[in-house]
Order: structure tokens, then sequence, then C-alpha cells
């Protein structure tokens, strides 16, 4: 490649990267002087690259936003990132239009991969697995995610057309706080102004998203993703658990996470626990609950059953199983 048109592949790849950069800094990294920088700016204008010129102390030049993007130059790490990026979002759950998108990017990618590159990505994509993906039913309409998300942004309130689990309609006035991705779902949380209550809302049971006029200040402090998880453990089940267990927040969190459980110090009464004991109270909700014997189990720390008795009953039979299986010869 003749030196020239290699500085100003160089030039468009410093440009890339992002904000302003001035000739001098321009001219340093190419190794040339301010006016050849110039003429490489040119250079890329004739391609139709969106160059724009920065006026100022701090002026130079960068790349605008258009409609056309320029040509994109990856080292093989970037691309294998990239590559990697778009699956994972696609086995993640992204919107319908999104993950045909993905799709076709992936594909030009992988036509223009050298082919060591494309066995390390293969390699990888043989090894990796996921503990749970995305259902076809589970995937937000793209326009309901992207009209929520610009209110999210700009403080807006907005209208939702909403199916609940039981399968009752109903249009509400969302102040929506953040939206967030969970398990292989959509969620979006903020207040319903019709009920002035905080909600947490699936992505994909919103059939039409409308933005109001108006705007909106969204609490201080305030934390999307804790509001998702903290819905979790506290939306009606079944069954309403509540044990007393001898062990670290850390250690408790490892088997029941925050979109489980909630945790609060518990103080023992006298004589219940030994000095420096550290006692909390966790408290969760469950449609069934045969899977927790095994879990409490696996925490392998004291703990006391409040209720219900269901629990202790399923805790004893998993006890009496286990105790049978290790007698055996």
């Amino acid at each position: 490649m003749p030196r020239p048109t290699a500085r100003v592949l160089t030039l468009l790849e410093l440009l890339q990267s992002g904000g302003t950069r001035t000739t001098a800094e321009l001219a340093d990294r190419l190794g040339v002087e301010g006016r050849t920088v110039r003429r490489y700016v040119d250079q890329l204008i004739d391609l139709d690259v969106p160059v724009e010129s920065v006026r100022g102390r701090y002026g130079g030049y960068r790349l605008a936003p258009g409609y056309r993007l320029p040509p994109l130059m990856l080292s093989d790490d970037e691309a294998l990132a990239v590559l990697l990026g778009l699956v994972v979002g696609r086995r993640a759950g992204l919107p319908r239009t999104e993950r045909a998108a993905s799709e076709t990017a992936s594909a030009k990618i992988r036509r223009v991969l050298p082919k060591r590159t494309a066995r390390r990505l293969d390699t990888l994509l043989d090894a990796l697995a996921f503990t749970d993906q995305a259902d076809d039913a589970d995937i937000p309409d793209s326009e309901v995610l992207l009209t929520i998300a610009d209110a999210v942004r700009h403080g807006r309130p907005v209208s939702i057309h909403y199916t609940d689990r039981d399968g009752r309609r109903s249009e509400r006035t969302l102040h929506a706080y953040g939206v967030v991705a969970h398990a292989g779902r959509w969620y979006v949380t903020g207040k319903d102004a019709g009920i002035d209550e905080d909600r947490t809302f699936r992505l994909d049971r919103i059939t039409d998203a409308r933005t109001l006029p108006g705007t909106f200040e969204a609490p201080p402090a305030t934390d999307p993703v804790q509001r998702v998880l903290s819905g979790f453990a506290t939306a009606p089940y079944r069954h309403e658990v509540t044990l007393r267990i001898n062990a670290t927040v850390g250690q408790i969190r490892a088997h029941l996470p925050a979109s489980v459980a909630r945790l609060e110090e518990y103080e023992p009464v006298t004589g219940e626990a030994g000095p420096g004991e550290r006692w909390m109270r966790v408290e969760l909700r469950a449609e069934r609950l045969d899977w927790l014997p095994p879990v409490l189990a696996s925490l392998d720390r004291p703990f006391v059953i409040e209720r219900p008795e269901e629990l202790r009953a399923l805790v004893t039979t998993l006890a009496d199983r286990l105790a049978s299986s290790a007698r055996r010869p």
C-alpha cells in the first residue's frame, strides 16, 4: 500500500476512536506536517467520509454523525469482540428487528475475517453455553423499546397498553425510570401515574407505547436495576418463606440473590445464639418450595425455619433421604 494511502487510513482510524483530534495531535501521530493533515482530511471528505472541522482553542477534526457510516477498520481482536457481542445479544433476547440486523452484521464481518480469527471465534462459540436463552415470546417490540428508552432519557410520560400474566389488558400512564435486561427478558420500571405507585412491567407484554406531553423528574438516587430486583423479591407468589440463617450477607447472597430474597439483620434473644454469632432474617416468595431444601443444604450454615410448615417437612424429608443414602454400604 502506498505510504500516503496508509496514512489516510490511519487518520480515519484515529478519528473513528471518537472525540475531537487537534491538527497538531494528528500530525504527530501520522509523522507529517499540519498542512498534510488538512490534505488527508480533504481526501476523506472526497470519499464521502463525514469529517467535521471544529474551530476554537480546542478545535481540530472529528467524525460527524451521519446516515452513511464511514468504512470501519477493526483489528482481529476488535472484530472478534464485536462478533461475540452480537452472538451474546441474540442469545440474551434482542428485539426482533435488531436481532435480524445482528445476524446480517455478523454475516458481513464473518465474510472478511482472516481464517485464523474465524477459527478462534468458532472455537469460542463451541465452548460457550448459556444457562438461559430468551424465548421468542419474551422478546419486546423494537418500537416499544425505543419509545420507552427515549421517554426515560428525556423524562417524558408515556402511555402504554399492557397485558398482565392473567391476560388482563389495561392502558397506563408511566413515568419510566429505566430499562433493565435481566435473565433473558426486558423490563421497564417507574411510577404508574394512575395509582401513584412504583411498578415494573415486562416489555414484551407492552403492545403499544406513545410519548405524552409534559415532563417529570425521577426520584433522587434512582437505581432501576435495584428496583427491578426488589420487585422480584416482593412479587406475590403462592408461598411466603421466612428463615433465620447464621451466615454473612455474602454467604447467603451466593445462594439467594437479591432477585430472590430480602435480607435484614436479626438480633437473637438471650440464649438463642452463641457469642459473636451473626444471624440474618431471610424473606422470600415462591410458587414452589421443592428447590429450597437443596439450597439450604448447600449453604451449609445453621438455619431456622419460621414459616411455612410445608418447607419444614420438605427439609426433613431431604435430610432423611441423605442420611439413608449415607448409611448404605
